[in-house]
This record gives C-alpha cells, sequence and structure tokens, in this order.
C-alpha cells in the first residue's frame, strides 16, 4: 500500500525520514540541475517537486567554494493554511539537508577529498563544513534549536552529525 505523504508529522518517525529523504534529495538534484551538463533552471528543474510537495520553501543553497558545487540546501515549512494552527509544534520552521558524494566530473574530487578527511578526523577543518556549521549556527540563533532539523546522506550525513555535535558543544 503507497501511501501518499503530504504534511509532515512529527510523531511519526516513517514521515520524518521520508520527508528527510526526500529534501537530502532535492539537494541532489539541484547539484544535477546546476551542473554544467544540464544547466536546468525554472520550469525545466527536476529539484523543486522533491520539497514542494511537503510545503517547504527552499531558502538558500549552501556552496563549496572550493569546487561551486551546491552541498546543502536550506528550506523553510510553509504549511497550508488549512494545517497552519497545529503545525508551529509539530514541525521543524527549518530543515538543512547535506548531500553525501557525486560522481560529477566537477564534483567527485572534491568529495573524495572530504571523505579522507573525514576518515582522519579532519572534516572541520574543510571550508566546505565551515559554510554548513555556520548556516546551522545562524539558523538555530534566529529560531532556536528545536526549530531546526538537520538531515544528510552518507557525507552529508557525517557533515549534519558533527554540526550538531558542534552546535552541542
Amino acid at each position: 500500500m503507497v501511501v501518499e505523504i503530504t504534511v509532515l508529522c512529527r510523531t511519526n518517525a516513517d514521515h520524518r525520514r521520508s520527508v528527510a529523504a526526500c529534501l537530502v534529495q532535492g539537494v541532489y538534484s539541484l547539484q544535477h540541475d546546476r551542473h554544467r551538463h544540464e544547466k536546468r533552471e525554472d520550469s525545466q528543474a527536476l529539484a523543486p517537486p522533491w520539497w514542494e510537495s511537503f510545503h517547504f520553501e527552499l531558502l538558500d543553497r549552501l556552496v563549496d567554494a572550493a569546487d561551486l558545487s551546491i552541498f546543502g540546501a536550506i528550506y523553510e515549512y510553509k504549511p497550508p493554511t488549512s494545517h497552519y494552527n497545529d503545525s508551529i509544534e509539530k514541525r521543524p520552521r527549518y530543515v538543512i539537508a547535506f548531500r553525501g558524494i557525486l560522481t560529477e566530473e566537477d564534483t567527485i574530487a572534491r568529495d573524495v577529498e572530504l571523505i579522507f578527511h573525514l576518515i582522519r578526523n579532519g572534516l572541520h577543518q574543510k571550508s566546505r563544513f565551515k559554510i554548513g556549521v555556520q548556516a546551522v549556527q545562524d539558523k538555530v540563533a534566529a529560531v532556536g534549536d528545536s526549530n531546526v532539523w538537520l538531515a544528510g546522506h552518507s557525507l552529508g550525513a557525517a557533515m549534519a552529525m558533527l554540526a550538531g555535535k558542534t552546535m552541542a558543544k
């Protein structure tokens, strides 16, 4: 049985995982849309349905200064009017999502380099992580930690975990 999830239920772990996975996939799709071979924009972009179907809006792209790839995104939850009253406490206001490794020729070298730094406990010293953790710190300072969720896949999951650990110190 397939269930369509159009409203995020904070108390349902399956909903949280599914929506978080879709928002992370949105980051991968943003990079694919931007990729020099595809250059999809506006109406041709494939990324927006990954977040729009759950009533999120893309606020910002996180771009690696070293290779100019999109490695993360900041989403804001914009509940439909019919769900607004119960949405403040039950849903995150922001989700910051990080992608993992891509095998595109303009991203693979940087992504693999970051994996080596992760293995050697040096990811926190790299510019990509610093950009990501600054985005997390800014959102948490603005709206509080209970209103910001972090999500990631592979290298992105490591970044999300390390950002959370950094914030907890």
